[in-house]
């Protein structure tokens, strides 16, 4: 029997450094509280995060302040269309001096590397972090480097509609853990902005807690309580979206190509884990797995061309399955 009271006393005491952490980042980012909430759920539960929306979202400064804040090692890669995988893992350099090659580590290595734009660059390179995101490792030549821990991958892309734009292979879309639509900014959000970037002093975040905080905050999210009922609503969830007519979906049928990998549940009680923690909860409720879904779902089920004929979005396909599936 797990006791909940020892548990929510845990995750209050641990989850304590969220709300400075917050405060902090709010004073450089302008609301995109969802946005800063994703982010940290990634962190909590060290999964990467793809952050999709339109230039001039305070995606960039989003992360690069959350970073500021964490006292992370931080390492920013602008996806282009010349860029080559050297530039992002790093490479063998030959030594006049010793007569021998040396690794050269590239700007991977890092606990927050953001991937800016990075639909922008073709695909050798978008599969060079392959190795890095699933396995945290890099191979370089003939050796094989840890990267440093926590190692969370934050990486923009511009709507795939935009000029310039490679769209990502399937393998690495499910390589992300979450992917987070940034929306434009409310009226007032945006007169905030606006006075704020024109002041003549900007504002600087101070760091307010440690990597080392953020991996003890990774064990308590272990300890947290999911019970059976939980995590089979997660799994139909999953297999609503590989085999829709078995959970009386069959309208969706014909629109899904493929449904979501088994990464996808793995992922989901994670995701769900985390929302719980930042709540204060040592347990996770099914409104935390129907509240975090649609992040970790709309990048893994891919659809079929009737779909796209019937301008079907993934995000359609994901609704409709949260509404059918029997909550527990």
């Amino acid at each position: 029997m797990h006791d909940v009271r020892a548990l929510n006393d845990l995750v209050t005491r641990e989850s304590a450094f969220v709300s400075d952490l917050t405060s902090e980042i709010g004073k450089v980012v302008v609301g995109q509280s969802l946005m800063i909430e994703r982010i940290l759920i990634g962190l909590l539960a060290g999964g990467h995060v793809l952050l999709e929306g339109v230039p001039g979202l305070a995606k960039t400064l989003t992360v690069r302040t959350v970073c500021d804040a964490i006292s992370a090692k931080f390492s920013r890669i602008q996806f282009t269309p010349d860029l080559l995988p050297a530039d992002v893992i790093g490479t063998t350099i030959y030594s006049q001096q010793t007569g021998e090659f040396k690794s050269k580590l590239g700007p991977v290595f890092a606990n927050l590397v953001l991937a800016d734009e990075i639909n922008r660059a073709p695909a050798k390179v978008q599969s060079a972090l392959l190795e890095a995101m699933q396995e945290k490792q890099v191979t370089i030549g003939d050796t094989t480097y840890r990267l440093p821990e926590p190692f969370v991958v934050l990486a923009t892309q511009n709507p795939i509609e935009q000029e310039g734009t490679y769209p990502l292979p399937e393998a690495q879309m499910d390589r992300f853990m979450l992917m987070i639509r940034v929306n434009y900014p409310t009226r007032e959000e945006e007169l905030k902005v606006m006075e704020r970037m024109t002041q003549p002093a900007t504002q600087s975040v101070s760091p307010v807690t440690t990597p080392e905080r953020l991996m003890e905050a990774r064990k308590v999210l272990r300890d947290i309580y999911v019970d059976d009922r939980v995590k089979n609503y997660i799994v139909d969830v999953v297999f609503a979206t590989r085999e829709p007519e078995q959970k009386g979906l069959k309208d969706l049928s014909s629109l899904i190509e493929y449904g979501a990998s088994p990464r996808a549940s793995i992922a989901l009680n994670m995701a769900a884990r985390a929302h719980a923690f930042l709540r204060q909860r040592g347990y996770v409720t099914p409104e935390d797995v129907k509240a975090i879904g649609p992040d970790v779902l709309r990048h893994r089920v891919v659809l079929s061309y009737e779909a796209e004929a019937e301008e079907v979005t993934a995000e359609d396909v994901v609704r409709r399955v949260f509404e059918v599936v029997e909550v527990p």
